[in-house]
């Protein structure tokens, strides 16, 4: 059906998520279905959800899956979704008021396109935090940028919910770096269209955060997702080049990082898959040679 849902994951986050559903209640555009997936909380989730519910008009709909990750919570709730738009929102971010108004007009008014991200703002412990220029957002083919980092903010994405059926769903076996996993295979077929305004609202800093418990590592979670998009996606020739560029630069840097840890053996695994990636650049294709086996990521 035409209309929005929004999803949002969570986790443990009973003293956010209170913030971040009061910030889809006073959207200007309202969204048509709220779903809620809590992965396996043990705090006050449950009756921060049933607060809301009993407060405000929007549908809100509740499912609880034991702990699988954030990857697995968003499938559940694109799955569960009854509408053609999906607007993600992280449990701990929140909205500007205008934003699902002027995310949803902008893809109305280009129907060619069936993804969409905003510009946000970043907040460490409720301070501002300037971007470095490699964090800005970009439009249109943002491929290149994909490959070098997480390069679109997950809560400031909306989508057209058949992005998923080419795509596919977020790689359930990656409990960080779920993210960067999709938006490589989005980005290598799809243009991304940016709303250029801040209307997301980032936080960081706490040690509850995904991306804090998998600091030490994510080039390693990085480098399966690369290496998984080199055998599974038809990629062009000059999109082959950049990916191999960016795994040879990514093992090379994690791979010697684990011998500056005494970690030899993975040391070795790394600069093993830097040097076939390098034999791949050298005889420009990666068809004649085989691919190293993909890291474990769990």
């Amino acid at each position: 059906m035409t209309g929005i849902s929004v999803i949002i994951p969570t986790y443990n986050r009973a003293d956010f998520l209170g913030r971040a559903l009061a910030s889809v209640s006073r959207q200007t555009r309202r969204c048509d279905e709220i779903i809620v997936i809590d992965d396996g909380s043990d705090d006050d989730t449950r009756n921060c959800v049933d607060d809301f519910a009993k407060k405000d008009m929007l549908p809100v709909n509740y499912f609880y899956q034991p702990n699988r990750g954030p990857a697995a919570a968003r499938n559940l709730g694109i799955k569960s979704a009854q509408y053609s738009y999906l607007a993600f929102l992280d449990s701990d971010d929140h909205w500007h008021k205008n934003k699902l108004a002027l995310q949803h007009k902008t893809l109305e008014a280009h129907p060619e396109i069936l993804i969409s991200h905003t510009k946000e703002r970043w907040l460490r412990r409720g301070k501002h935090l300037n971007q470095k220029k490699i964090h800005q957002p970009g439009g249109g083919d943002i491929f290149q940028h994909c490959l070098q980092l997480c390069a679109v903010g997950m809560s400031t994405v909306m989508v057209r919910k058949e992005l998923f059926n080419t795509v596919g769903f977020f790689n359930e076996a990656f409990r960080c770096c779920e993210d960067y996993d999709l938006w490589l295979r989005v980005s290598c077929q799809f243009p991304f269209l940016l709303v250029d305004m801040p209307l997301t609202v980032k936080e960081g800093g706490r040690e509850d955060q995904v991306s804090y418990q998998y600091r030490i590592g994510m080039d390693r979670l990085r480098i399966a997702a690369i290496i998984d998009l080199l055998k599974n996606a038809v990629l062009t020739a000059e999109q082959v080049k950049w990916t191999l560029e960016e795994l040879q630069r990514k093992c090379h840097v994690y791979g010697n990082g684990c011998f500056k840890h005494k970690k030899e053996q993975e040391g070795v695994v790394y600069l093993t898959i830097e040097n076939w990636a390098g034999k791949c650049l050298n005889n420009k294709t990666v068809q004649i040679l085989k691919f190293p086996e993909t890291p474990e990521v769990l």
